[in-house]
């Protein structure tokens, strides 16, 4: 379950800040407030749904020192920068270091709702994908020795036959054993497997 999204400002603009929060609590979101970047870090946030909302120049590190210290961390949470300062430098990094949108103060609105309506929308779909990631990993952990070596000729192509000739064991072994690991990795079919397997491989990659 996802839960009740949490929206973290960070802006060392006391008035502004408080604005952000006023206008997030009347649209039905909890918030938490941050004067800087340093405050957000030493109060490190637990890991809810929600995202950031990021002024750029601050003082001490910036905005952009924040995303990238959390990436280096691995804490994925979508940021929305406000600045009164924008610059095409600054959007850019911003934007490809994963930004889900770099917006001028003052800012509407309706154009800040929207944009953390789409930041709210990415971490959900990130959350479920390293739920279904982490389900995956423990699925296949589960797997034997045996199977695992059963596994990877099956999506290799092999036969049974053939599988049951590099194993040296029995086909009714192998049939047996390739059951099992349809069951244990949750699928009813050689496609399903493949796909899981390409999934498995880019996990491995990443």
């Amino acid at each position: 379950m996802i839960g009740r999204p949490l929206i973290h400002v960070v802006d060392d603009d006391d008035s502004l800040r408080a604005a952000l929060v006023r206008l997030l609590g009347e649209a039905g979101f909890e918030t938490r407030a941050y004067a800087s970047t340093g405050d957000f870090l030493l109060k490190r946030p637990e890991d809810r749904h929600g995202c950031l909302l990021l002024d750029v120049r601050m003082p001490g590190p910036s905005g952009l020192e924040l995303q990238a210290a959390l990436e280096h961390q691995g804490v994925h949470l979508p940021v929305i920068f406000l600045t009164g300062h924008a610059d095409v430098i600054s959007s850019v990094r911003a934007m490809k270091a994963g930004a889900v949108d770099f917006l001028s103060k003052p800012v509407p609105r309706d154009v800040l709702l929207g944009a953390i309506a789409r930041a709210l929308a990415v971490d959900e779909a990130q959350r479920r994908s390293r739920e279904e990631s982490d389900l995956l990993r423990a699925r296949f952990a589960l797997l034997t020795a045996r199977e695992r070596e059963v596994f990877d000729r099956i999506v290799a192509g092999r036969l049974n036959k053939q599988i049951a000739d590099e194993l040296g064991i029995g086909e009714r072994t192998v049939k047996a054993q390739r059951a099992q690991v349809l069951a244990k990795l949750g699928v009813e079919s050689v496609a399903e497997l493949g796909r899981l397997a390409e999934r498995l491989q880019s996990l491995t990659r990443g």
